[in-house]
């Protein structure tokens, strides 16, 4: 029997896995004491031993994709929501040394004003207690983290290299209205794939485990607990 694990994003923790956790019995990660992305996949995989079924969540979906590549006799299914597979890109260390700065002068909840809107779909910005959800989780945080994360995003590998000898089956999720990690960028990790399929999920963002929780958990119940 395999144990389902699921692996949070940048500043995330549990809580963008409750409505898959009411719905499949799983385990999540711990990335917060981490610096690299091989680190990360190489720490999940070691702690939870046997044959494994995987779903990340933006950069949980790198550490995801990682764990394949280390331990691909391992992994029976994967599931990668709201991510990507490009290296970094140009400008992108300046961009994220200013947030870095941001929540270490002005703190964390002036980091999760900041940084939480983008990432949510525009109506959805209006349900309150899904953005106190979210504010709340990113204040459980602090800046070191926060900087190890950065730190492991900004040295992420190229998974374009290796995605397609991801032999497994693959579930690619995405909110319709993610800025960060849209559509079109899901769609070329599929062409890539030797066996996936994709689901876009309407009236979501980069949020989309949280946004519309229904949908998703519903999506990785049927793909992980089959």
């Amino acid at each position: 029997m395999a144990t389902n694990v699921l692996i949070p994003g940048l500043l995330c923790d549990r809580f963008v896995w409750e409505p898959v956790l009411a719905r499949l019995d799983a385990e999540v990660a711990d990335l917060s004491s981490q610096e690299t992305i091989a680190r990360m996949a190489a720490d999940t995989l070691a702690a939870f031993p046997g044959k494994l079924r995987v779903a990340g969540h933006s950069m949980g979906a790198r550490v995801a994709m990682e764990m394949a590549r280390q331990a691909p006799e391992r992994i029976e299914r994967l599931v990668l929501l709201d991510t990507g597979i490009h290296p970094l890109r140009p400008g992108e260390i300046e961009k994220r040394a200013r947030v870095i700065a941001l929540a270490r002068e002005a703190g964390m909840a002036a980091l999760a004003e900041s940084w939480l809107p983008p990432m949510v779909h525009a109506p959805n910005r209006d349900n309150a207690a899904l953005m106190q959800g979210l504010t709340e989780m990113v204040l459980r945080m602090d800046p070191d983290l926060h900087e190890r994360q950065i730190m492991a995003l900004v040295t992420r590998p190229d998974a374009s290299g290796y995605l397609g000898e991801i032999a497994c089956p693959v579930l690619l999720v995405v909110g319709r209205q993610d800025a960060w990690s849209p559509p079109a960028q899901h769609a070329e990790m599929l062409a890539l794939l030797p066996d996936a399929r994709l689901e876009v999920v309407e009236e979501a963002g980069h949020f989309a485990p949280v946004e519309q929780p229904d949908r998703v958990a519903a999506l990785l119940a049927g793909f992980l607990g089959d």
